[in-house]
């Protein structure tokens, strides 16, 4: 039975290469209960999530890594959520027709930004990388960490209607006593078939790719589905679009409805809930006092 929804990361001894791999199953259906996505974005969007989840794992944060594509072709946005507690979310924007091409054709002039956001008020990382037309999502990744982090990097991604899968591997600064062992693991790796990334299991893998290689396998960490949307979140939405707008829209439509794009759950205000919203906003805060 294959791994399911599961995180391996694992380590060439005496080398410095590490790696990692990922099954989707229940945390990308939860995303395609959702959403009905035509087969080239649900494939796509299914990579990027297992893409995500891997490079959660080649830093080290408390808040959430954001992988982001924009472009101006009928893939006009497609965004992955991780967060260092292994949850994902995930959704995609696009309008017909779709040709089944490349990246490049399908988002445009595209680029893809990658935002680590430490939480807690710190300061945000971004580094963005252009996509190239001929590119693939694995590919455009590899061209970011080349190129803003100088890390050699090769990541396999897979999806379909059932799993999405992926596999890292990334060459670590500082030299060793096996300078081939970059060269050797990635040729390696390069023989590895979506068939077989999203069929076997992780061990499966590691032993038909590396068994003449010695492998330290880390504890598997559980990877799930979760939205991080809250009707506490929304009010504050509100709140900071102020009463005279929200007031505006709950007289037009009788109600104010906010739905979350990624897990699809709706937000209903009616007008007590609104006068209830800015009324406590509105109340001063008074300081407490000892006598």
């Amino acid at each position: 039975m294959p791994d399911r929804d599961v995180l391996q990361r694992f380590l060439f001894e005496h080398t410095h290469v590490r790696g990692g791999l990922v099954h989707l199953d229940a945390t990308w259906q939860a995303v395609l209960e959702r959403h009905d996505y035509p087969p080239v974005i649900r494939d796509l969007l299914g990579q990027a999530m297992a893409a995500a989840a891997l490079l959660s794992t080649t830093i080290k944060f408390g808040g959430s890594l954001i992988l982001q594509l924009t472009g101006q072709g009928p893939l006009s946005m497609l965004v992955v959520q991780a967060s260092a507690a292994c949850t994902l979310r995930g959704l995609a924007h696009w309008q017909e027709p779709l040709p089944s091409a490349h990246l490049g054709e399908l988002a445009g002039q595209a680029r893809l930004v990658i935002t680590i956001d430490p939480g807690e008020g710190k300061e945000r990382y971004q580094g963005i990388v252009p996509v190239e037309e001929e590119a693939t999502l694995a590919g455009a990744l590899e061209s970011y960490f080349r190129q803003s982090e100088q890390l050699g990097t090769r990541l396999w991604l897979a999806a379909d209607e059932h799993r999405a899968a992926g596999m890292l591997l990334q060459s670590l600064p500082g030299g060793t006593g096996d300078p081939d062992a970059w060269d050797r693991t990635t040729h390696l790796g390069a023989t590895l078939t979506d068939r077989e990334l999203l069929g076997l299991d992780h061990r499966e893998i590691l032993h038909r790719l590396f068994h003449e290689e010695d492998v330290r396998l880390f504890e598997t960490e559980p990877v799930s589905f979760r939205c991080g949307c809250s009707r506490e979140r929304i009010e504050n939405v509100l709140r900071g679009l102020g009463y005279d707008e929200v007031a505006d829209i709950l007289r037009e439509e009788g109600q104010v409805k906010v739905g979350c794009e990624f897990c699809n759950q709706q937000y209903l205000f009616d007008a007590v809930d609104v006068e209830q919203l800015f009324a406590a906003s509105a109340q001063p805060q008074v300081p407490s006092t000892r006598h």
